[in-house]
């Protein structure tokens, strides 16, 4: 019995893969910006990371307004087939983190965003020259 995926099964896997992973993303984008999020930026760490595939950062101007950025993505992402693996932070609600499995999302207040300036951490580091 012959356990190993086939070439051309992979090669599907990994378009499928893609394609959700570029669907997810639409979702959540368009998700955050109904709730007017601000400054969205996303990374794509597939290369880096073995947790997920790409992060998704974006800004809201209080608690509430977190909170209500991070209702709409998890309702939003439920409504298109991504259920929310887990959601962290809505007690405080100064940084909320939506994982979605391929695609995880931090909401976060400015000053919490600028504190643990995520950004740095996952902007691929250039290449030195030689």
């Amino acid at each position: 019995m012959n356990i190993e995926p086939s070439p051309a099964n992979s090669h599907h896997h990994a378009v499928d893969k893609h394609s959700q992973i570029q669907s997810c993303l639409q979702v959540v984008h368009d998700a955050l910006l109904d709730v007017k999020a601000k400054d969205i930026i996303q990374f794509d760490v597939s290369d880096i990371s073995n947790v997920s595939d790409a992060i998704v950062i974006a800004s809201g101007t209080s608690t509430r307004h977190i909170k209500a950025l991070a209702d709409n993505v998890a309702e939003e992402a439920k409504k298109a087939g991504f259920r929310p693996i887990g959601v962290e932070g809505e007690r405080d609600a100064e940084w909320i983190l939506i994982d979605l499995g391929f695609v995880v999302v931090h909401v976060m207040l400015p000053t919490t965003r600028k504190f643990y300036d995520l950004e740095s951490l996952w902007r691929p580091v250039p290449a030195e020259a030689s």
